[in-house]
């Protein structure tokens, strides 16, 4: 075991270029002071632009390959939430939310509280033709329903629209409607406050106006892929998504897993030509359109592409607490593997087995391709992580040492599994059935 545990340490000259590297946190601070980066606007071309640049300084000198990504554009031209006390109410359009008339939609509101399906079941006969109010839900947690699966229930049962109360006083939240199609109901965004004024009135329900006018029209959002080569024709992918949301920086999400994977192409480009397997580092784009960038990668890999990857490292909000979670997608031997890692270099990792479909990773592990996502804060309702997708989440939530930790784990997770055997590899594709 000893023997086991020393090929999976970072020797002491990476260790210390990891502790010592200052451009983790520039970076870091970079990308926030881009802004929000959501698709399509000027914040994420800026963005790209100066990931494109940072990326290719990592991998001395590489060039990244852009890979276009067509989408279906959308942007809000406005918005707004009257209620019918006369007073007006902040609120922000979801991702891809469908346009309201243009003398907006007026309907009563039925609170639903969580919105778990027997809040939809037990009040089936009342929902046909209002507006659908739930609550948002701490993403990164075991059993957690996700706002696009509210909002799936909510056009289900034939609510006319669909508001979100977000989980932070005065703060709204942003986020996906989940949308897929044309097809689709008004949605937005609001906070704990506005949700109190909407639910529980004693003398019926309370009833709004809701406004949304949209601009929808085909686009193209690009990827960047950077290829530092091994020795074999085989890769280990590590990904993090650029695009974000307008309402912060999206600074834990997703930021901080931005400069940790600049960070460990840093690192790690000059060794990758001793290595067994090449690095691939992909930086996904549309993320938030329904991890669109990432299918649009993985829809294109023919099956030899695909059995060429060993394992997709994906990191997405690993800033916001010191404690790391790797969701290994229903790959059974992947969360050992990835502890006995963890542990070689003094960190303590969890593992969760279920896939999640939250980010890119879900994409490689539906097309069999051994994946999982790092976050930080998972099953920690104090942890900053609470601020993803509000106002709040901006550079202050993050510390240098969380960002260090990611990159000291992710680096040592590239390396082990850039050397592993063989047939450890093709243990990893091995899913479970439950």
């Amino acid at each position: 075991m000893a023997d086991r545990q020393s090929t999976m340490r970072i020797d002491p000259e990476t260790a210390a270029r990891i502790a010592n590297d200052n451009a983790l946190w520039s970076d870091f601070e970079a990308i926030c002071n881009c802004g929000g980066r959501l698709a399509g606007t000027q914040s994420e071309r800026q963005a790209f632009e100066l990931v494109e640049r940072l990326g290719r300084d990592a991998a001395g000198g590489i060039v990244g390959q852009r890979i276009g990504v067509p989408y279906e554009g959308w942007s809000v031209v406005r918005s707004s939430l009257h209620l019918d006390d006369g007073t007006s109410a902040e609120c922000y359009p979801l991702l891809r939310s469908t346009a309201t008339p243009a003398q907006g939609l007026n309907a009563e509101v039925i609170d639903l509280g969580r919105g778990a399906l027997e809040d939809f079941a037990a009040q089936a006969s009342d929902i046909p033709g209002r507006i659908t109010l739930v609550r948002h839900e701490l993403m990164f947690a075991a059993g957690t329903i996700h706002r696009g699966r509210k909002y799936e229930m909510a056009r289900d049962y034939g609510a006319v629209g669909f508001l979100i109360a977000g989980p932070l006083e005065e703060a709204i939240v942003a986020g996906s409607s989940g949308r897929q199609g044309p097809e689709g109901i008004p949605s937005a965004g609001i906070s704990p406050q506005t949700a109190g004024l909407l639910a529980g009135r004693s003398t019926g329900r309370a009833s709004v106006t809701l406004t949304i006018e949209t601009l929808e029209a085909p686009a193209e959002a690009q990827n960047l892929v950077f290829d530092v080569p091994g020795q074999s024709d085989e890769t280990v992918l590590l990904s993090a998504h650029l695009d974000g949301h307008e309402v912060s920086e999206s600074a834990m999400d997703n930021g901080s897993g931005l400069a940790v994977v600049l960070a460990v192409l840093r690192c790690l480009a000059p060794e990758m030509r001793n290595f067994k397997r090449g690095l691939r580092v992909a930086f996904f784009n549309v993320e938030e359109w329904a991890l669109t960038g990432s299918a649009h990668y993985v829809g294109r890999l023919d099956q030899r592409a695909r059995d060429s990857i060993a394992l997709n490292i994906n990191l997405d909000s690993v800033g916001g607490s010191s404690n790391l979670t790797a969701l290994t997608s229903g790959f059974p031997a992947l969360g050992p593997y990835l502890q006995e890692v963890a542990t070689s270099n003094g960190i303590n990792l969890q593992c969760h087995l279920p896939l999640m479909m939250n980010s890119d990773h879900a994409n490689f592990a539906a097309a069999g391709i051994p994946a999982f996502r790092l976050v930080a804060g998972f099953d920690e309702p104090d942890a900053n992580l609470r601020h993803v997708l509000t106002p709040a989440d901006t550079r202050d939530k993050v510390t240098p040492g969380e960002l260090h930790q990611a990159v000291l784990l992710t680096a040592a997770i590239v390396v082990a599994a850039c050397n592993a055997g063989s047939e450890e590899v093709t243990g990893w594709r091995a899913k479970t059935t439950e």
